[in-house]
């Protein structure tokens, strides 16, 4: 099976930053889940819509960060559709002083983790949920600092080794 982790917006505009180190990290998180991706869909959308499926599908008036559609059909392969609030993103890397993209890499693993089979509606469930995300969450962002600092290495390589002449319409190998 061919995996897939998609990405969409539903109502409004967004960007999404490393998309291919983000698919390659959830893909990694589900492999060492012990589980094989398959179809994910990751859907960046507004309050509004996301409070219309909270209240349509899970009976709850009240505004969510993420909800989360399991389409598994074996337990082993993961699918589904995670659908996320760019509204809920913006207020709690406010109120937890972080960065959009880290708070919403956060809700791309923790949908993950509920497509494996994790809940967190005790408070028990809930720490170890919590817990999961933050090693997961550490270990991307350890990787994209380690990617970036290559990246800054080939840049100072590059420059070394390139001379450029008054306008750039020239270049120079060393």
């Amino acid at each position: 099976m061919t995996s897939k982790i998609n990405f969409f917006s539903e109502g409004i505009t967004y960007r999404i930053k490393s998309k291919k180190q983000i698919c390659r990290w959830l893909e990694e998180v589900i492999l060492i889940e012990n589980r094989i991706t398959g179809d994910i869909n990751l859907v960046l959308t507004s309050d509004d819509l996301l409070l219309q499926y909270n209240i349509k599908y899970l009976n709850t008036d009240s505004l969510t960060d993420i909800i989360s559609f399991n389409f598994s059909e074996e337990n082993k392969i993961i699918s589904g559709d995670i659908y996320i609030s760019i509204d809920r993103v913006r207020e709690n890397a406010k109120k937890y002083k972080v960065t959009i993209e880290e708070e919403l890499v956060r809700l791309f693993i923790h949908g993950i983790l509920h497509l494996i089979g994790y809940n967190d509606l005790s408070v028990k469930e809930k720490r170890g949920m919590t817990a999961l995300e933050n090693k997961y969450l550490e270990q991307f962002l350890e990787k994209l600092t380690l990617m970036m600092l290559e990246c800054r290495v080939d840049l100072i390589a590059f420059q070394r080794d390139f001379v450029f002449f008054g306008n750039c319409s020239r270049i120079a190998y060393r």
